[in-house]
């Protein structure tokens, strides 16, 4: 049986570690002060963040090497990314990637305040989120109309789906790789991947502090901060926090939450990088709104659900290692780990009928879920370079070892049913019986390598290969049997890169995709071709990528309604075009645009039909443009930037038989910033500013609308 109520986290010595980790960084806070700003190269085929020099620039901008400016200054630096590694593991800039990358950045989060992963991708070209409205236990991210599986610093997380919700403070970026590629990070969907890249110490003294306030009874403050704890630069650290005291936009609801991480850098020589990081993340939340009744139009804030069975709990701690190091000769090393432990639940009523015509008494049910998981990954490679003429070669090798044990259990009964004209509540049941409690173990062995060759300085030809050995093993708890699977699977990509000029050039690629699905069911596969051109000028910091897809996924599981059993019996194809713009203009300008096209339709689907239909929640046309503009500061008065988005997506189905839709609706944010003293500001910001309110997922017993407008206000100090 599974309780009805969530059990009391043993906070004791989470709180005291979240304590400890809050008190040092408020005497770094007041110890640590400064205006350089810095940040460490990471290792080789990690993380890359680029070093940082104190520039004026138009509007009093700090200008980073890269040409990126600064509107907070301090731990920010800027809106476009030259760097990453997302598309081949190994050091590279954007313009030159062959494949589609978008790269979210701390001051582009800051800017928009986002609070969540999906928020920070709304503006995000082929990415669309918040398609579940106000049932919000997991991030809802899709990539070219698949589900995306998620990563952080290149490591597996997994399917955002049952999975916690991200801390968006914990990163420095958040980059998306689009379209296939196992080759360069394993398992993923063919859509294209999220990797979340963590706040590293850097050498010099920077930091933040911020205090927030605004709509849902929300108070937050945050702390980011770092320098070093050596002279000669060899040891640094770096402690993040966060601390929310929040409700959600309807009734019965919390949305509290506890943060701290901690992290230390080691630089025993000029070659050599040892960085841990060790982080906790707590939430106390609960799970949605329950949905609304069908034919009705309530506010947002009527709840139909059981405020004493509503909760959605979180507990996880992780510890994560990088090491590299370059031995001068052209060869390096690095290696990436990490260790997960967390436990989480929820527990809700919800709508499971709406009331029939001429009534207003709606069918309910509980519905609540306990979840366990250790997950160890470590990923190992070298990078070996040298050039001859004109002919530069980079040659990637690794290996990849991941366990993750999980244990999940999931209840559901029959609720009251509820008058929605006269909602009584009628308190939590005793219990909720379980139907489904199963452990699983997925061992995971890889071995992967690229290689890349640049000709004359301009054209790239890069090819990767990749085997995933995979050792499934499923018991189900309530009967006691085991079933055990062992997979063997091959990827591979090709891409080319050209530059046509030092500002332009174009790409091509072709690359493939794996993921598994139940044991004893064959992997889910897919592949895409993809051709574009990117356009990075010289004049001012700037991004333009433009390309179009051919994208596949193949032997798509679904429930076979004969058998009741999973069979790969799909195929969904994907032809799109995506635009997207980051750039910093003169006159203080600084845009955020994209526009994607997603010609999607179902290829096969076995018994269940529906073929030549489009599949569920994929718009057709989704597009997006924040703009802002600074007035530099005079005298007295501090510099202020005004700016404002909006973002359209187009109709879209609740199924794939497609009988249930909604239609295209656009929603306006809007932002004021005010340098109300030196290095200080006062940020508004309003997201759905004119409340639009629409059905975004419904026609299964409920609705859910999309979520309304939020104001928020937040003061924030750097250095």
């Amino acid at each position: 049986m599974l309780v009805s109520a969530p059990s009391q986290p043993t906070l004791g010595l989470s709180l005291k570690r979240f304590n400890i980790l809050l008190l040092v960084g408020s005497a770094a806070l007041g110890g640590f002060g400064g205006t350089a700003i810095a940040q460490d190269t990471g290792p080789a085929g990690g993380t890359i963040a680029l070093d940082a020099v104190v520039v004026e620039a138009d509007g009093g901008r700090v200008v980073a090497p890269d040409g990126t400016a600064s509107l907070f200054g301090g731990a920010y630096d800027g809106i476009v990314a030259a760097r990453t590694t997302v598309g081949s593991r190994m050091p590279t800039t954007v313009l030159e990637t062959p494949a589609s990358v978008s790269v979210v950045t701390s001051e582009e989060i800051a800017i928009r305040n986002a609070d969540s992963v999906e928020e920070a991708l709304d503006y995000t070209a082929g990415v669309n989120t918040g398609f579940y409205g106000s049932d919000d236990r997991f991030d809802f991210i899709r990539i070219r109309g698949f589900d995306a599986y998620t990563f952080r610093d290149g490591l597996l997380l997994g399917a955002p789906f049952g999975a916690p919700r991200e801390e968006i403070y914990a990163f420095d970026r958040v980059e998306v790789l689009k379209g296939a590629n196992s080759s360069v990070f394993g398992l993923s969907a063919p859509g294209g991947l999220v990797n979340y890249v963590t706040k590293l110490p850097r050498r010099e003294a920077f930091g933040e502090a911020y205090v927030t306030g605004g709509s849902f009874e929300h108070k937050e403050i945050g702390l980011d901060v770092g320098g070093n704890l050596t002279a000669d630069d060899t040891l640094s650290y770096r402690m993040t926090a966060k601390l929310q005291d929040a409700d959600k936009e309807y009734d019965a609801s919390n949305d509290d939450e506890k943060f701290g991480m901690a992290g230390l850098t080691w630089r025993p020589t000029d070659s050599t990088n040892l960085s841990i990081v060790y982080d906790h993340l707590y939430i106390d939340s609960v799970p949605g709104s329950g949905g609304q009744p069908i034919g009705f139009d309530f506010p947002r804030s009527r709840y139909f659900g059981e405020p004493d069975y509503n909760y959605r709990g979180t507990e996880r701690d992780t510890v994560s290692l990088s090491f590299d190091h370059d031995f001068g000769n052209g060869f390096s090393v690095a290696t990436n780990a990490r260790y997960s432990s967390s436990s989480s639940d929820f527990g809700y009523a919800y709508i499971a009928s709406s009331p029939p015509p001429g009534s207003s008494i709606a069918q309910r049910a509980y519905f609540g879920n306990e979840t366990e998981s250790d997950v160890f990954v470590v990923d190992t490679h070298g990078l070996y370079e040298f050039e001859v003429g004109n002919v530069r070669s980079r040659t990637l090798f690794g290996g990849e070892y991941r366990n993750a044990k999980a244990d999940d259990a999931t209840a559901f009964a029959s609720a009251p049913p509820i008058d929605v004209l006269n909602p009584i509540y009628t308190g939590r049941p005793s219990s909720v019986p379980i139907f489904s409690d199963r452990a699983s173990d997925q061992r995971t062995r890889a071995l992967y390598a690229q290689e890349e060759l640049t000709f004359f300085d301009r054209l790239t030809a890069t090819v990767g290969v990749r085997n995933d050995w995979l050792d499934l093993e499923e018991t189900n708890k309530l009967t006691g049997v085991t079933r055990a699977d062992e997979l063997s699977e091959t990827t591979g990509r090709l891409g080319l890169s050209y530059l046509l000029t030092d500002e332009f050039s174009v790409f091509g690629s072709y690359a493939e995709s794996v993921i598994p699905a139940a044991v004893g069911v064959e992997p889910e596969t897919g592949h895409q071709y993809e051709v574009g051109v990117k356009y990075q000028p010289e004049a001012f910091p700037a991004l333009l990528t433009a390309s179009v897809y051919d994208l596949t996924r193949d032997n798509l599981t679904r429930t076979d309604p004969v058998t009741l059993q999973q069979v790969p019996i799909g195929e969904v194809g994907v032809r799109g075009l995506d635009l997207e713009a980051k750039m910093q203009l003169p006159f203080d300008l600084d845009l955020v645009a994209s526009y994607s096209y997603l010609d999607a339709e179902i290829g096969e689907n076995g018994t269940l039909g529906n073929e030549g239909n489009r599949p569920a929640f994929v718009a057709e046309h989704v597009a997006s443009a924040f703009l802002t503009y600074t007035v530099p500061g005079s005298g007295w008065r501090g510099d202020l930037t005004i700016g404002g988005g909006a973002r359209y997506e187009g109709p879209y189905f609740f199924d794939d038989a497609n009988t249930q839709n909604v239609g295209g609706h656009t929603e306006f944010d809007a932002l004021l910033v005010y340098e109300v003293a030196e290095n200080a500001t006062l940020q508004a910001n309003a997201k759905n500013l004119f409340d639009k309110k629409y059905v975004s997922y419904g026609g299964f017993g409920a609705n859910f609308y999309n979520a309304g407008r939020e104001i928020d206000v937040t003061l924030r100090y750097t250095w």
